[in-house]
C-alpha cells in the first residue's frame, strides 16, 4: 500500500496552493491551518505534510507557532519543509513535535553541511528534491541548478540520506497527473524510499502510483482541496490495489 499524505502549504498564516511553484499564483483554501489539519486527520490520514512557503522563499522559517500548534493538536505524525537551512532550526522543529524535517536548498548548495546533518539526524530528515525539466530547483523553486535529481540523491545517500520527496515543479498544482516515470526512475536508480509529489489529479493517479510497487508514498495537494480527489475514496483504493 502506498501512503497518502495530505499537504498544507502555509503562506501568510493561511492554507494555500501554488501553481508550478509560482507565488503570484496562490489560491487560498482556508485561514485556519489547525482546523484544516484536524480535517485531514479526521478523514483518517496517517501523516500530514506541511510546507512553510514563507520560509522557503526567504530562507527564514516564519510559521513555527502554527506548526507547533498543529503538532500539539494532532495525534498523527507531521513532516515539515520550507526554509530549513541550519541545524538549530531542525532541532527546534523536532522539539516542537515534528517527526521529519525536509531538507532541500541547503543540501544542494552546501554538501559539507548536508553530510554533517544527515549523519547526525538520519531518518529524521527527508531529502526534498524539486526538479524542473529534470534539473534540481532551489530557494522555493525560484532558481534552477544544473544538477540532476539522481546525482543529488546518490551524492547524499552515501552520507545517510534514506528518504526522498520528489516533486516535478512543472506539474505541481496543475492537476495534470504526476511524472510517474521520472519518480520511478529515481526510486530505482537511488534504491531509496521515494515519496511522489506534484500533479495528482484523480483516483487513477493513485492507482497508477500504487501499481508501481516501488514508491513509499504520495503527497496530495490541490486535488484534495478542489475535490478532484476524495481522501476517503483514495485511501480505500490504495488499500485495495496492493
Amino acid at each position: 500500500m502506498i501512503e497518502l499524505i495530505p499537504a498544507i502549504d502555509l503562506l501568510d498564516g493561511k492554507c494555500v496552493r501554488l501553481s508550478q511553484g509560482d507565488y503570484s499564483k496562490s489560491v487560498i483554501y482556508g485561514d485556519d491551518p489547525i482546523k484544516m489539519a484536524l480535517h485531514w486527520q479526521g478523514l483518517r490520514a496517517e501523516r500530514l505534510h506541511i510546507v512553510d512557503l514563507d520560509g522557503a522563499k526567504s530562507g527564514l522559517p516564519t510559521n513555527h507557532e502554527i506548526i507547533a500548534a498543529i503538532a500539539a493538536t494532532l495525534s498523527i505524525p507531521i513532516e515539515v519543509g520550507g526554509g530549513i537551512r541550519d541545524e538549530k532550526t531542525i532541532e527546534k522543529l523536532l522539539l516542537l513535535g515534528v517527526e521529519r524535517c525536509i531538507i532541500g536548498t541547503k543540501a544542494v548548495t552546501d554538501e559539507e553541511w548536508a553530510k554533517k546533518i544527515f549523519q547526525k539526524f538520519g531518518d529524521k530528515l527527508i531529502l526534498g528534491i524539486d526538479a524542473k525539466k529534470g534539473k534540481v530547483a532551489v530557494k522555493g523553486w525560484l532558481e534552477t541548478t544544473e544538477l540532476s535529481a539522481i546525482e543529488l540523491a546518490l551524492s547524499l545517500k552515501k552520507y545517510g540520506a534514506q528518504r526522498i520527496i520528489y516533486t516535478d515543479i512543472s506539474r505541481d498544482g496543475m492537476l495534470a497527473g504526476p511524472n510517474i516515470q521520472e519518480t520511478v526512475d529515481l526510486a530505482k536508480g537511488s534504491d531509496m524510499a521515494v515519496i511522489a509529489s506534484g500533479g495528482m489529479s484523480n483516483i487513477s493517479d493513485i492507482i497508477a502510483l500504487n501499481s508501481t510497487n516501488i514508491l513509499e508514498g504520495v503527497i496530495l495537494g490541490r486535488a484534495l482541496y478542489t475535490g478532484d480527489i476524495d481522501l476517503t475514496q483514495a485511501l480505500t483504493v490504495a488499500n485495495e490495489n496492493i
